[in-house]
């Protein structure tokens, strides 16, 4: 008689799933051993920790767009699937969390390891249930997955580890649990209301977003016809800088002044697929038409003249007929002349410095851009590295870019690599680390090491909480408790058994990168980087040069001038004489 666990294997085998991360526990011994005693169809991909687990499985998800799935034991064993599943949550990418439970005549008795799952990650999920008896199942799990699959979230099924043994009834099948391409656009009174206000704009700008994705040519097609720059979000990188002759950057904390400039200037912006969230970098006097696959994202940056629901391919294929074509490029000129000149400023720190030290992280990113393959996954920790990852990354239409953009956690570049990894063996996949978001989870080196998974690590070594010390100084504060003593990372990943190197001077680096990137195998290459490399945002606010001025005047104060000086080394009088 198959067991509840069979039919959950059998169920998400037909959904094409064909792994599941986690960490066996008694509670999940039902469902490890049903995976054991399947057809292998199906792997048990070991972390050694669950926060990692629900991290790869969010970038296996983000990578694929299919479902991925997760799991972990009662109690502790599943509280931590946690922070990762609401980076899923949050990213909206389809993922299934096993969540077991204790015995369940046992719940509201305080007994070991008692939590109630189905309440702890309700805010990180579209959909959560407990299953309090076996003849939900497989019901509850169908109706989980298709919610997840459907609204593009987190689902949580949390089971009793007795379920899992229980006796199946077994299952109808029905249609298959996938995600359907279909056609989603605004009505035709809409569109002609959204062409009234593009056509009679003079300056026209778009931001687009990761909404953006498989609908390049049409993004490029209107730009074409308004004349309009296009303005990325950090989501929509990898979908909108490629092959774009309109493209003028990013704008935002971590963007270029250009991009702020073309928003700025425009009197109609047109949001295609962004749900960019900093009011303060959208323009201050323009008529604003915003484009969202979800109603509920429409208005809730900034006040709208018109919010559409559709995707964006579909709902710009529908406006392109109704668009004026313009000759008019003045304001397009102006941003990509702007931009041209933006991007020269950053490519001319992106340099090797003369052999200075300490490195510049601007040229390790470009480095790593210029030497990974054509068709590689980047995935940058928060805080700095997502800056120079922002900045510096060349994206091509093959090339991914994937990482916590949205939930902004730290430590997310090693973990969703295990996710990206794990589910294209022969892709390149690099994980450009943090200092110490590679030390908050840095027992999943073993994880790389044990299940084979040839992840190219590159830390941004700057003994520091980086990007907290620049909040911290343009907000006045002196910095405090954000230093960090670091091994040797590269005799750490030799002692598990990588590939390690430490670089210390930018003669070496090139081809340290080029030595782990062909390496068969993990690798990790330790750059010590310049702590005191400032990341200006491009629309610099007088509250905040007032908090730096206080900083300054507060540091030496506290007797700490050489981290002033050290400060403008790094960024003041290399400029001066570059």
């Amino acid at each position: 008689m198959p067991t509840v666990a069979d039919t959950i294997v059998e169920i998400l085998q037909d959904a094409g799933v064909s792994r599941v991360y986690g960490i066996p526990g008694d509670s999940l011994n039902g469902f490890t051993d049903a995976l054991r005693r399947s057809s292998g169809a199906i792997r048990w991909e070991h972390v050694r920790h669950e926060e990692a687990a629900a991290f790869a499985a969010s970038a296996e998800a983000a990578l694929t767009g299919e479902l991925a799935v997760c799991a972990g034991s009662c109690g502790p064993g599943n509280t931590h699937l946690i922070n990762g599943l609401y980076d899923a949550n949050r990213s909206r990418v389809p993922v299934l969390a096993i969540a077991a439970q204790i015995p369940g005549a046992e719940i509201g008795s305080g007994y070991f390891q008692e939590t109630h799952p189905q309440e702890l990650f309700r805010e990180a999920a579209v959909y959560t249930e407990l299953v309090s008896q076996a003849d939900q199942m497989p019901r509850i799990l169908e109706i989980a997955m298709r919610t997840a699959v459907e609204r593009r979230g987190v689902a949580v099924v949390v089971v009793p580890g007795e379920i899992f043994l229980a006796d199946s009834a077994g299952r109808k099948k029905s249609a298959p649990i996938t995600f359907s391409p279909r056609v989603t656009r605004p009505t035709d009174p809409e569109l002609a209301a959204a062409a009234d206000i593009l056509n009679s704009a003079k300056r026209v700008t778009i931001l687009a977003g990761a909404g953006a994705e498989g609908a390049h040519a049409q993004l490029v097609e209107i730009a074409g016809a308004l004349k309009a720059p296009i303005v990325h979000a950090m989501r929509g990188k990898e979908f909108v800088e490629y092959d774009n002759p309109y493209d003028v950057g990013m704008t935002g904390l971590l963007g270029f002044s250009s991009g702020y400039r073309a928003m700025e200037s425009c009197d109609a912006l047109l949001m295609l697929g962004t749900d960019f969230p900093y009011q303060q970098f959208y323009p201050s006097k323009a008529k604003i038409v915003q484009v969202d696959i979800r109603g509920e994202n429409l208005g809730r940056r900034v006040p709208l003249d018109l919010g559409l629901v559709g995707s964006v391919k579909d709902t710009v294929e529908a406006l392109l007929p109704l668009l004026d074509q313009r000759t008019d490029r003045k304001h397009l000129d102006s941003s990509l002349a702007h931009y041209a000149k933006t991007r020269k400023s950053l490519d001319d720190l992106a340099v090797n410095d003369r052999n200075r030290t300490p490195i510049h992280p601007q040229y390790v990113a470009r480095l790593v851009s210029e030497l990974a393959s054509d068709d590689a996954v980047f995935i940058p920790d928060v805080g700095s590295p997502v800056v120079w990852a922002a900045r510096y990354l060349h994206m091509n239409g093959k090339r991914r870019l994937i990482g916590s953009f949205t939930h902004g956690s730290m430590a997310n570049a090693l973990p969703q690599a295990i996710g990206a990894q794990t589910a294209f063996p022969g892709r390149q996949v690099v994980a450009l680390a943090g200092d110490g978001g590679l030390a908050m989870l840095l027992g999943e080196l073993l994880t790389l090491r044990q299940n084979k998974l040839p992840v190219k690590i590159v830390v941004f070594n700057n003994s520091s909480l980086n990007f907290v010390e620049v909040e911290m100084k343009a907000a006045g504060f002196v910095t405090f408790g954000t230093g960090l003593e670091n091994p040797d990372f590269a005799k750490v990943a030799e002692a598990v058994g990588f590939y390690g190197r430490r670089v210390e001077r930018p003669d070496e680096l090139e081809g340290a990168l080029r030595d782990a990137f062909a390496h068969d195998g993990p690798a990790l290459v330790d750059v010590v980087t310049a702590r005191q490399e400032l990341s200006i945002p491009p629309a610099i606010t007088a509250k905040q040069v007032g908090g730096f001025t206080l900083y300054a005047l507060r540091t030496i104060m506290n007797g700490r001038g050489d981290e002033l000086i050290d400060l403008a080394d790094t960024n003041v009088f290399r400029r001066l004489f570059d």
